[in-house]
């Protein structure tokens, strides 16, 4: 499978091992302009989780992960507490085709109990969110 990917696509990515899983799952897919996006999460109010100038160093970091597989990737960053929002907001902004993450791992309680991400991003969205498979799933072959 090749191609199935084929417009603008928002790509948001937490660090650079979930940078180089995303651009692996993507890579099969993909043949259009990709734009990844990181979220330098900031408390609102409240103390941040991380100082802004090393979660600033992280998202450089992943943003040169990705770029290993998709060389010509455009970068983009917001900084925002609520991660599903800004993305969502972004692709309006980026004036994207469509969103495409890859699902981070964690046990379901774990998902309940953060807010599973993934579904809201899912059902907030106002346009297509592609879940990427595994790179080494049967859908790609491996």
């Amino acid at each position: 499978m090749t191609d199935l990917i084929n417009g603008h696509v928002l790509v948001p990515v937490a660090n650079p091992n979930d940078a180089r899983t995303t651009a692996a799952a993507l890579e099969p897919y993909h043949s259009g302009r990709v734009t990844v996006f990181h979220v330098i999460e900031k408390g609102g109010g409240v103390p941040d989780k991380t100082p802004v100038e090393q979660s600033e160093t992280l998202a450089a970091e992943s943003f040169k992960a990705f770029q290993e597989q998709f060389p010509d990737a455009e970068l983009a960053t917001d900084y925002r507490r609520n991660v599903v929002e800004s993305i969502v907001e972004a692709s309006g902004r980026l004036d994207v085709d469509a969103i495409a993450f890859h699902p981070r791992g964690g046990s379901r309680i774990v998902q309940f109990l953060a807010g599973d991400r993934s579904l809201k991003l899912i059902t907030e969205a106002d346009r297509p969110v592609i879940s990427l498979p595994d790179s080494g799933s049967e859908a790609q072959g491996g």
